[in-house]
């Protein structure tokens, strides 16, 4: 087992805490787990009553009882036999038992005591409970046992521990702006995307303003494409499962997927047989039927479309690009937002090219992407580095084609002058990877774009080109998405830039505010004259003050504003109030205005500050 940090045996000391405070006040309650996590802890509880904000207030004023206490963490080791003796006379048995199974035979079986609280525990603690200065409770929400939607679901406490009272404060406060920059909230409040339980958990339905904003990123990325050479391509969302046992997609990774579509005969032929569903399953998983499977990844029909002609050397590259939609199967519990969906579209490549050339194409995929983190003022990342892990079986292909791909991978993040680190283990099972994990304005991580090498698909569809040497030849595929997925990268970009965006992001880029309606015929004449300059625009045509008009523009993160007045009709000029420029803002002519607007979206100018 890997050595906890010291934050990580604070904050594990800090749920045991929790679990010893709710024992005290819910004596009923029944124990799960409560291990430390990135950003905190928690622990699970099985209670009929349901925790609220009131109590988490409570528990936190026991958890500083026992603090005060200084109880001792000590360890206790014992035989099976009296790891079950101690669960059951403490009436743990329900969770706890399970927990016991699931120690290897062999490994010692230890439990922590601090106080009257004992635990079934492998460690390690901090010496003594006063060493938990600085502490906070969170929130309370579902979980399901062991994260399976089919078990009991259980009420999670989230809490956080850090070694002082100060950088407690700082990760509130990080917190507090992570809360105001929710995608969930912002999305709701700029009308972006919705979720609707009539459709689906999981599935994005984009809406006007959502898509403006979608399909500029498209725009963006399309035009980068171009430039590199990429062709576009369109798949269909559906495709036979023969498809995806070739690329080992199915079954490699079948409880991730939908499950497989049968089409009626087959299922009524099937039912005349009696064939119970494990028997459908199983035959499926065999390739004794065959079936459709919504489209989990977009590779196997770019290999398709390469293998749909002869190819020579001369025509390597072939990068394919898409914007496809795919879908997973997410548990419900761990769905949220945009940013853990069902269905997602990928800005996806496949780029089919020689070993000759495998590392000028890496280099040019990195490239995109370091071009895209710039022009969103996305500075701050690392780059991660995803090797296979030795001692998994769940890789496909040869050993020597994978020491290639890795060894290609590492000479090219080399170039590219960033912290990079290699994490044994994080491969795609078809070949190893780079991951960009940018550093959002408030300091969170998020993975982004991937870049994949991959020696094996090419071999498990029999692609071949024919080389200078006027024989066969397997070539190389690239996988490359820079955003990720249109969806989390949007969930991402709302909250970095908390909403406002750059002009040239922005659904609405301009705000017209007539003073009083008097002013409504310039603002018509004014629109049109926005909008045929290719200008996203609106009229605000409430009758109420203008205070209200502006603070409206405000709430709906409006870059722009021009203020139009009775001064501004008679000299046919603006006045300009901006949220993104300050230093444009005063009078300008309406020529000058949409100028000044012109070149923000053509150089995807960032706002005022920003220093993602």
């Amino acid at each position: 087992m890997k050595a906890m940090t010291p934050l990580e045996e604070l904050r594990h000391s800090a749920s045991h805490v929790l679990a010893a405070a709710v024992l005290r006040l819910y004596p009923e309650a029944k124990l799960d787990i409560g291990p430390p996590t990135e950003n905190g802890f928690y622990y699970d509880f099985d209670l009929e009553h349901k925790f609220t904000q009131e109590d988490l207030e409570k528990i936190e004023a026991t958890m500083r009882e026992v603090i005060k206490e200084n109880q001792r963490f000590e360890r206790i080791e014992t035989s099976r036999e009296e790891a079950e003796k101690l669960i059951r006379e403490r009436g743990q048995e329900a969770y706890k038992l399970g927990r016991l199974e699931d120690i290897p035979e062999g490994d010692t079986v230890s439990f922590y005591r601090n106080g009257e609280f004992v635990d079934l525990c492998a460690g390690t603690h901090v010496n003594y409970t006063k060493k938990i200065k600085a502490f906070k409770l969170l929130s309370v929400a579902g979980a399901y046992h062991r994260g399976d939607e089919k078990n009991k679901q259980l009420q999670r406490i989230y809490g956080t521990a850090f070694p002082t009272k100060q950088e407690l404060e700082d990760y509130l406060e990080r917190l507090e702006e992570a809360r105001k920059r929710d995608h969930r909230k912002l999305g709701r409040e700029l009308k972006l995307f919705h979720i609707d339980e009539a459709v689906g958990q999981g599935l994005i339905l984009w809406t006007p303003a959502g898509a403006i904003l979608r399909q500029e990123l498209q725009t963006f990325i399309a035009s980068e494409l171009r430039k590199q050479g990429y062709e576009q391509v369109f798949t269909p969302h559906i495709g036979k499962l023969g498809l995806y046992r070739t690329s080992g997609h199915f079954p490699y990774y079948k409880e991730s997927q939908f499950s497989p579509i049968v089409d009626h005969e087959a299922l009524e032929s099937l039912a005349h047989e009696g064939c119970s569903c494990a028997e459908l399953s199983n035959r499926l998983d065999e390739g004794k039927i065959d079936g459709y499977l919504l489209k989990p990844m977009n590779c196997p029909m770019h290999i398709k479309i390469f293998d749909s002609q002869p190819r020579s050397y001369r025509d390597l590259p072939v990068r394919l690009a898409e914007f496809g939609t795919v879908y997973r199967w997410e548990q419900s519990g761990e769905l949220n937002g945009m940013t853990r969906v069902r269905g997602f579209t990928q800005d996806d490549a496949h780029l089919f090219c020689t070993e000759d050339q495998l590392g000028a194409e890496i280099q040019g995929c990195l490239e995109l992407v370091k071009t895209v983190f710039t022009t969103l003022g996305m500075k701050d990342y690392r780059v991660r580095v995803g090797l296979r892990d030795p001692d998994s079986s769940k890789y496909t292909g040869e050993p020597a084609l994978w020491d290639r791909a890795e060894a290609a991978l590492r000479e090219a993040v080399k170039t590219l002058g960033v912290d990079y680190a290699e994490e044994p283990g994080e491969a795609a099972f078809y070949g190893p990877k780079i991951d960009f994990v940018v550093k959002d304005v408030i300091g969170r991580e998020w993975q982004l774009g991937t870049v994949q090498v991959d020696y094996n698909l090419p071999r498990r569809f029999g692609l071949s080109y024919v080389g200078a040497d006027n024989k066969d030849h397997v070539p190389v595929i690239i996988h490359r998405a820079p955003f990720g997925s249109m969806e989390r990268f949007t969930g991402v970009l709302i909250e970095h830039f908390a909403g406002n965006f750059p002009v040239w992001l922005a659904p609405e880029q301009v705000r017209l505010l007539p003073i009083t309606d008097d002013q409504l015929p310039f603002a018509e004449e004014l629109e049109r004259t926005l909008k045929a300059a290719g200008i996203r625009c609106a009229i605000d045509r409430h009758s109420d003050k203008f205070g209200a008009k502006v603070r409206r523009a405000e709430l709906d993160k409006i870059p722009h504003m021009f203020v139009l007045g009775k001064k501004e009709v008679e000299t046919g000029k603006i006045t300009l109030r901006s949220r993104v420029n300050k230093a444009a803002e005063g009078q300008h002519s309406v020529d000058e205005a949409v100028a000044l607007l012109t070149e923000q979206i053509r150089n995807r100018t960032l706002p005022d500050g920003f220093s993602g």
